[in-house]
């Protein structure tokens, strides 16, 4: 009897994750057991699976098949650093999320309970197998399955007709990508036609072939992931899903594109050319500018971090075309910092977007509100979600010592040694590109500012706030472990550097794990301290320390001369929540300024409107320049099939009659 593998326990933890799913659709009236019982134990084996890819990404590769799919190709499985980081990244998130979703979930909310357990645990399944895939028939299996059962959850509430068009949306650009994907593979897997890594790997790296190979890949992950043209299904699925849904999906499953295209470029692919790296740098850059711009002036708070995902989506992709770029020079020290920032800041993101998802839902559920106009004043109402929130917008802004500012950290430090380049173009090209992730990174604090701020800060500006109440119990346990997390994340970067050096090492030949342990695990020096070094400790000890004791030294100073008077409030003491700035008047500076990227459309009132309403709407172009016109044309072509289909027996006999005609005016030719 063969011993029993790492990677089978990883795959029994997955199947688990499906088993709890189908008890649930069996029990689907017990709502007691499946919201106590099987989502927390789906959060218990996401941290046993945690732990599992922990010990896979120092280990050896294992590899699997199982005697399931078609005759001659059974399902092939692998487990080696690349895979475990990943499944380390789907276990811990989804152990906070499973957890919340256990308090979250309702009865008479959309789908049934029970249909709504087997769906969650199915999507957690799928995501499990996309990463453990080791052929391109289970791979693709995986996938679609994914898709769907996110598809399935995204339309939890299918009753709204504008929940249906963002669900049959994401499926069609989910499908039109998994097609991308599919031909990628079919390219590499040659005129053999066999569909396994292993073949794929001993893929000719002569003429286009890897190239086309790449760039469909990059087509079809890239649809996945939200990049830029491929975006448009991610700011309506994100509104539509229940939080715990938006959050597995902007946590999780977008890193699963990441994963994919990795997988792709650096295992699957031996050659790597440089221009395939400044083509993912572009499309990362113009991606994340376009998030940030988009989620400054937003007016719908999960609309706001659907387009904040795309920025981060797009730093990662920046990140990932450095890395192509130093790999192709042959530079592998410096690859595996950008890779080191590229595999961090998926890491920091699953886990800070996934806390402000929930904080969303549990400001939804306690106020059936998502419009920043009719929000405001809920810290009073809400301390524990404000307090967490808080932690999930500082994450998000990238300011120390918390973990969103650790990966950006590393991928500036990434651009500050391009100048040792080969390519003269590129050296003029990434220090400009440095610069934009610096306007970046202001755009997203500003958003998240302006998130926090007109949700939780200030007045209620409506009545109804008052009955707003705080989170349950396991919704609070699923925020404080991603709040934790994104605290661990930031203060201990150097043991996460360590865990990523085996996934460096796997593909592209270095790590960075003796610059990060000869330091200590407080100050992290990614190539050299002479160079520049961070330590989060140190800054935490400061603000810890120095804020206490500057507001001790001003008190003391002061205090004979201190008064205690109300505020002035511009000389009108009756304060109401009409004062406050407005969601729309927050942005409103960012709308003048990058105009050229909007299309407004603005309502003015007559002057005899008794009732005046002002209305400014901001939509994507990306709608009018490239979605509307190929659907114009896919209309034009339907409407030429449907008059090819009148229905009618003679009218076929005529066009198989007309084919056999000009068949034998050929062959006789």
């Amino acid at each position: 009897m063969r011993e029993f593998l790492l990677i089978d326990w990883v795959l029994t933890t997955a199947l688990v994750w499906l088993l709890i799913g189908l008890i649930g659709v069996v029990f689907q009236h017990n709502f007691t057991l499946i919201s106590r019982v099987l989502f927390p134990l789906g959060a218990a084996f996401g941290l046993v699976l945690a732990v599992l890819a922990l010990n896979g990404i120092d280990g050896s590769p294992q590899v699997l098949v199982l005697p399931i799919g078609l005759p001659d190709l059974p399902f092939h499985l692998r487990l080696d650093a690349l895979s475990s980081f990943f499944l380390f990244l789907l276990g811990a998130t989804a152990a906070g999320i499973s957890i919340y979703a256990a308090g979250y979930i309702r009865k008479g909310e959309g789908t049934a309970p029970g249909l709504q357990c087997l769906l969650y645990h199915l999507f957690l399944t799928s995501m499990a197998f996309v990463m453990l895939a080791d052929d391109g028939y289970a791979f693709m299996v995986a996938w679609e399955t994914m898709a769907l059962s996110s598809f399935f959850l995204v339309t939890s509430e299918h009753r709204h007709a504008e929940i249906r068009r963002a669900g049959y949306l994401y499926l069609l650009v989910a499908h039109v990508g998994a097609v991308g994907i599919l031909l990628s593979f079919g390219v590499m897997a040659g005129s053999a036609g066999d569909y396994t890594f292993d073949a794929m790997r001993d893929f000719s790296t002569v003429g286009i072939w890897p190239t086309i190979a790449f760039l469909l890949a990059l087509f079809g992950f890239g649809a996945k992931a939200g990049l830029l043209p491929l975006h448009v299904w991610l700011p309506e699925a994100h509104p539509a899903a229940p939080s715990p849904v938006s959050a597995m999906m902007s946590g999780v499953m977008l890193k699963t594109a990441i994963y994919g295209l990795l997988r792709v470029s650096f295992d699957l692919l031996h050659a790597q050319l440089w221009w395939w790296g400044a083509l993912l740098l572009l499309l990362g850059l113009a991606s994340a500018i376009f998030g940030a711009i988009f989620s400054t002036v937003q007016t719908d708070m999960k609309r706001l971090l659907a387009y904040s995902s795309i920025e981060n989506i797009g730093l990662i992709f920046v990140g990932f075309g450095l890395t192509l770029i130093f790999k192709s020079f042959a530079m592998p020290q410096l690859a595996a910092l950008a890779l080191v920032a590229t595999l961090y800041h998926c890491l920091n993101h699953a886990f800070f977007k996934s806390l402000l998802f929930l904080c969303t839902g549990s400001v939804l559920h306690a106020t059936r509100e998502r419009n920043l106009g009719k929000l405001g004043g809920l810290i009073h109402r809400m301390p524990w979600v404000t307090w967490l929130a808080l932690v999930g917008v500082l994450a998000s802004a990238g300011l120390p010592p918390l973990n969103g500012f650790v990966s950006e950290w590393l991928l500036l430090q990434s651009f500050l040694f391009t100048s040792g380049l080969p390519q003269g173009y590129l050296n003029m090209l990434l220090p400009l590109v440095a610069g934009a992730i610096a306007l970046i990174a202001a755009l997203a604090g500003f958003a998240m500012v302006k998130f926090f701020g007109v949700v939780f800060l200030g007045q209620p500006r409506e009545e109804k706030l008052s009955q707003a109440h705080d989170a349950g119990r396991l919704e609070r346990i699923g925020l404080l472990w991603l709040g934790i997390g994104c605290l661990l994340l930031g203060l201990l970067p150097n043991v996460v550097i360590t865990l990523l050096d085996p996934v460096t090492r796997l593909l592209v030949g270095s790590g960075l794990s003796f610059a990060a342990s000869s330091h200590g695990w407080w100050l992290l020096a990614p190539i050299s301290e002479d160079r520049a070094s961070y330590s989060p400790a140190i800054f935490l000890g400061s603000i810890v320390v120095l804020m206490p004791l500057v507001y001790w030294v001003v008190n003391r100073s002061f205090r004979r001369r201190l008064k205690r008077v109300p505020p002035w409030d511009c000389g009108f003491p009756l304060q109401t929540s009409r004062m406050q700035d407005t969601a729309e008047g927050f942005g409103q500076p960012i709308r003048r300024i990058f105009s050229p990227f909007f299309k407004r459309t603005r309502e003015h009132p007559s002057p005899f409107d008794t009732q005046p309403r002002y209305r400014s709407l901001v939509e994507d172009p990306f709608w009018y320049w490239l979605y509307l016109p190929i659907a114009r044309i896919v209309g034009y072509g339907t409407r030429i099939i449907a008059f090819l289909q009148q229905g009618r027996i003679a009218i076929y006999l005529l066009y198989s009659f007309v084919t056999l005609l000009c068949l034998l005016v050929w062959t006789r030719g």
